[in-house]
């Protein structure tokens, strides 16, 4: 039998404990989950300031490229530059045969002196004909005569500057120079082979590479999407910095140094209907080479709220559509309906179903449902090392994630 100053203790205890809860009254938020709640790790979604960029395909064109031609036919008689080398515009790259050519080119000089010795006596006589003519000592007859030779001989002197000036551009052709300052290609003719004047196949290829362009395609469709976001404010405009690009290689590394947008094309390829923008980048080392593969890293805007939520927090219902939970005041999951507008890096950028504040679900949502009660924690991200770490390590199971 207890003692009765043991009841008193007992009821005391029971009445202090029933003046404190009607005292303090529930807890904020109700009340604490019960143990074996189970618990999820969250994050308090906060818009941030982003800069909106499309990553766009594309393939390196040279800046300037020239086809070496002959303009006059012969026999290569040497090749005076190293394959794949740097050459200046005005330096001889091949030269021909010229024989032929300083022979006539010769002709047609002395062909120039006999004329020019014939008009001086055609002249004289004219002189003499139009005193003689004036006190009728000769015929009218003979000076018209003698007027019409001297024409005839300046005519022909007229033309035997034309042929030398042909001979001696023909002569000088026969020296073949660069029309451009850029890196030469492999050359398609060896000394002691036949070229024809203007023939189709290129004796080599000139192709300038320091700069360089980018041409990149981008759909007609995404350039509207971004003209209708701006218009709405949505997005935008990034000032200076909106005509700046990076490159992507082939290898996945960034290019080091930065470009620049040239120019966007008017016309749509009916074909893709896609438009092409073009860039120009700097390639002093020559590490871009033309016909390579890229993307290029355009931006287009800057969103001053913008909504970024990691993407393992984001699942799909059965219709395909983007669906995610939120804990709310009184620990209970509420899903929530959202619209993305596009991944940009393990983030998706969200249009609507969250509002800043929001304790977004990112770890545990597996066995989520609508209105089970849920302990939270933090959810911090895992390092990117071990990130990549826990990629390349092999997988034992053989499934695939959908």
């Amino acid at each position: 039998m207890r003692p009765p100053f043991t009841y008193g203790l007992t009821f005391a205890a029971a009445l202090a404990s029933t003046c404190m809860l009607v005292a303090c009254g529930k807890p904020p938020g109700g009340p604490p989950p019960a143990p074996g709640t189970p618990e999820v790790g969250v994050v308090t979604v906060q818009p941030q300031r982003i800069a909106i960029t499309t990553e766009l395909p594309g393939r390196t064109v040279p800046f300037l490229i020239a086809d070496v031609r002959p303009q006059v036919g012969g026999i290569v008689k040497a090749r005076k530059f190293r394959e794949g080398s740097d050459v200046k515009a005005g330096e001889a790259l091949y030269e021909i045969d010229p024989a032929t050519y300083k022979a006539t080119y010769d002709s047609n000089v002395a062909a120039l002196a006999k004329v020019q010795a014939s008009l001086v006596t055609t002249r004289l006589k004219a002189e003499r004909y139009k005193e003689l003519v004036a006190i009728k000592a000769v015929s009218q007859q003979d000076y018209d005569d003698a007027a019409a030779s001297l024409q005839q001989g300046e005519a022909d002197v007229a033309a035997a500057k034309a042929n030398v000036e042909t001979s001696r551009i023909n002569l000088a052709y026969a020296r073949i120079d660069a029309p451009i300052s850029g890196r030469i290609g492999k050359s398609t003719v060896t000394p002691g082979a036949l070229v024809t004047a203007s023939q189709s196949t290129a004796l080599a290829t000139i192709q300038q590479l320091d700069p360089i362009y980018v041409d990149v395609t981008q759909p007609s469709a995404a350039m509207l999407q971004l003209k209708q976001a701006m218009a709405r404010g949505d997005l935008q405009k990034s000032g200076a910095n909106a005509a700046r690009v990076q490159l992507m290689l082939e290898d996945g590394s960034t290019y080091p140094l930065e470009g620049k947008l040239e120019f966007s094309d008017v016309t749509v390829d009916q074909n893709t209907g896609a438009i092409t923008l073009r860039a120009v980048f700097p390639n002093p080392n020559a590490d871009l080479l033309p016909g390579m593969y890229v993307r290029a890293v355009l931006q287009e805007g800057v969103k001053e709220q913008a909504l970024m939520v990691p993407q393992q927090a984001v699942s799909r219902d059965g219709a395909g559509k983007p669906v995610a939970y939120v804990v709310d005041a009184q620990h209970k999951l509420q899903r929530r309906a959202l619209e993305t507008e596009r991944a940009i890096g393990d983030q998706w950028l969200v249009r609507s179903g969250l509002q800043a504040g929001d304790k977004l679900v990112v770890d545990g949502q597996q066995r989520a449902a609508q209105g089970v009660e849920v302990k939270t924690m933090q959810w911090t991200p895992k390092p990117k090392a071990a990130t990549e770490t826990a990629k390349a390590a092999p997988s034992g199971s053989g499934s695939t994630a959908n």
